[in-house]
């Protein structure tokens, strides 16, 4: 077993499809690592959304979360979403157990604070019980966590990808891998295997890093800020092979500038 356990965040792009999900659930059944899994599903939030005539409502990228909607959320990814991945990771033999971050505590949040609109119930990492993961752990069970989480007076719809981070950095994690549906970073065509934050920000300023990966960048990036050693940007595919792009900490920066030039 690795020292440190791992945090896999798994895209909402993964889990509406039988055969990634099978994937996913052959690969962590196969790794060695102490693994907690956190998803999203903002997709199929909307997909509902829209089947019962509720408008998704956003503002700069973020869901505005109402009371109807918090209602759908809290049915999908802690109902529909958690138990399908779970289902999976029980049939390859993994012993998972789903919960929320409203679940013994585990995750607190408050409302989401934003100049331009009112957030809803959408919210914000308060903080993390780090006790819950680790109880778990030392059972041999593989935590699945959705991001819905706990609120004073109300439970909150949180985005995934700060959760990750937030449990990653309570637990002292080694590393959070982003798993979508991109191979990782590319400059000039081809994968950059690992960059420090001051290469990544140079690339975003001069629009090497642009479009849709600019926000996934700027995860991985936020993960290093709150402790963790390592943020990975990956597929299935790559996660399998070890591949990705692997973000560090700049004092890792000769490392990261001898692995780009092989």
């Amino acid at each position: 077993m690795a020292e440190s356990p791992t945090v896999v965040k798994i895209s909402g792009h993964c889990l509406d499809r039988e055969g990634l999900l099978r994937q996913f659930a052959d690969i962590v059944a196969r790794s060695e690592e102490e693994l907690i899994i956190v998803h999203g599903g903002g997709k199929e939030i909307s997909q509902l959304q829209q089947k019962l005539d509720i408008r998704p409502r956003y503002v700069d990228g973020l869901r505005i979360t109402d009371a109807d909607s918090l209602a759908l959320v809290e049915m999908v990814l802690c109902g529909s979403v958690n138990k399908r991945l779970v289902r999976h990771l029980l049939a390859a033999g993994v012993d998972a157990q789903g919960l929320s971050g409203v679940d013994r505590g585990l995750v607190r949040a408050r409302q989401m604070r934003h100049e331009s609109a009112e957030m809803g119930y959408t919210g914000t990492v308060e903080s993390v019980r780090p006790e819950v993961i680790m109880d778990l752990l030392k059972l041999g069970v593989t935590p699945v966590i959705a991001p819905v989480s706990l609120g004073l007076g109300s439970n909150y719809n949180l985005n995934a990808d700060p959760v990750a981070g937030a449990v990653a950095a309570a637990i002292k994690a080694a590393r959070v891998v982003f798993i979508s549906n991109v191979a990782g970073v590319l400059v000039d065509g081809s994968r950059v295997p690992r960059m420090t934050r001051e290469q990544a920000e140079a690339y975003i300023a001069e629009g090497v890093i642009y479009g849709g990966m600019i926000p996934k960048v700027e995860t991985a990036l936020n993960v290093l800020s709150s402790g963790v050693p390592q943020a990975v940007i990956t597929d299935l595919d790559g996660w399998a092979q070890e591949g990705g792009t692997t973000f560090v900490a700049e004092s890792d920066r000769q490392n990261a500038r001898e692995e780009i030039c092989q």
